[in-house]
């Protein structure tokens, strides 16, 4: 994330200044409500024991349709493109030619030959220009739609009565164009917490009146706004990556050394860099693990971890979580030193602390929350 004044405009800027949000922090050339007045501690509680509404919409999306589309999607990302139904969204593994991951990235298929791409910061329109070269393909960069999200057990009790979509009918990482209070929108039901929670696209001119419509129906839930800082919590306490900060080998990080394994659909007949990122198995410098960390506050990212004065490791998101009670920290750790309970000691600046390797997701190991309707 950067601290430059965003370029692209955001219908919801308003409501975010009521909330106590300003233009200090931007990702993807978008300003971004990083805080509100509110504590970060009980917007965390909103969204695991009721539910939280984000703006996400800065997160970039491009459209891509015609003849070629499903060919051009199935080079760019390691994952079945060609194998999905209309309805459907996966998160795919996006490699350089040398297998390294170049950003974060979701295919969501709206039809037999039209698809939505969301993204990150990284160079996902270059890799998608490369795929797409020689095939009767279109694609054009969406960046006008707005992404609400509400995440949290009550999320599907707070939009169910107000659509006509079959909302308790619909599976994770699936999606269904409707009308949510009489607009039309796209609801999938997914997100970025550990929660059960779904995503909200729809036009600029109509995302003021559902922000507002949303949290009015969710007031006798206990639904409140939050911010980007609680978004930075909940997806660190339930372990979601977030490109580039888990991938700590500056342009050259693989799907082995993250544990996305899962990601790659190895019978594929090709996907750009799988080659590349077949040979590097089995070389992985680190792997994404966890630590619970002996202090009373989160510690910096960039520290360095130690295992009896040996470097094995460093850190690469954290956050103090309240909720758990617990300093949490991903890190990129040496291979030997990644089994649960393995001890090491975090360089925090001037600081020493102990810390050891414990499951994650640090909230809901086994993600039932995510994945259970409520």
């Amino acid at each position: 994330m950067t601290g430059s004044a965003g370029k692209r405009p955001n219908v919801l800027d308003g409501r975010h200044r009521a909330l106590g949000a300003d233009d200090s922090v931007s990702w993807n050339d978008m300003v971004l409500p990083q805080h509100y007045k509110t504590s970060v501690f009980e917007e965390v509680v909103a969204v695991r024991a009721r539910a939280g509404l984000f703006d996400v919409s800065a997160v970039k999306l491009i459209n891509v349709s015609g003849p070629d589309a499903v060919a051009t999607l199935d080079y760019l990302v390691t994952a079945d493109v060609a194998g999905m139904k209309p309805g459907a969204a996966l998160i795919g593994a996006e490699l350089n030619d040398e297998g390294a991951i170049i950003d974060d990235i979701m295919i969501i298929r709206d039809g037999a030959d039209r698809f939505r791409i969301s993204h990150g910061t990284g160079v996902t329109p270059i890799a998608l220009a490369h795929a797409a070269k020689g095939k009767t393909v279109t694609i054009t960069p969406d960046n006008a739609r707005n992404v609400l999200s509400l995440q949290g057990p009550a999320s599907l009790a707070v939009l169910a009565p107000h659509t006509p979509a079959a909302l308790k009918d619909l599976a994770y990482f699936h999606h269904v164009d409707t009308t949510l209070f009489g607009v039309k929108v796209n609801l999938l039901r997914g997100g970025y917490s550990g929660e059960l929670g779904y995503e909200v696209y729809c036009e600029p001119e109509d995302a003021v009146a559902l922000w507002d419509k949303i949290l009015d129906a969710g007031k006798s839930h206990g639904v409140i706004p939050v911010s980007w800082d609680c978004l930075d919590t909940v997806r660190v306490e339930a372990a979601l990556l977030f490109f580039p900060f888990e991938m700590p080998h500056e342009g050259s990080t693989t799907p082995w050394e993250t544990n996305q394994e899962w990601a790659l659909d190895l019978k594929k007949p090709d996907f750009r860099g799988k080659q590349a990122v077949l040979a590097s198995k089995g070389k992985e410098r680190t792997k994404v693990a966890g630590i619970t960390v002996d202090c009373d506050h989160a510690v910096t990212p960039g520290s360095k971890l130690f295992s009896k004065g040996v470097e094995v490791g460093i850190v690469t998101s954290t956050t103090y979580s309240e909720f758990l009670m617990l300093s949490v920290a991903l890190v990129a750790l040496k291979p030997g030193y990644t089994a649960f309970g393995t001890e090491v000691e975090v360089a925090d600046q001037d600081a020493r602390h102990s810390g050891r390797v414990v499951q994650i997701p640090f909230y809901d190991p086994l993600r039932r929350r995510t994945y259970t309707q409520n």
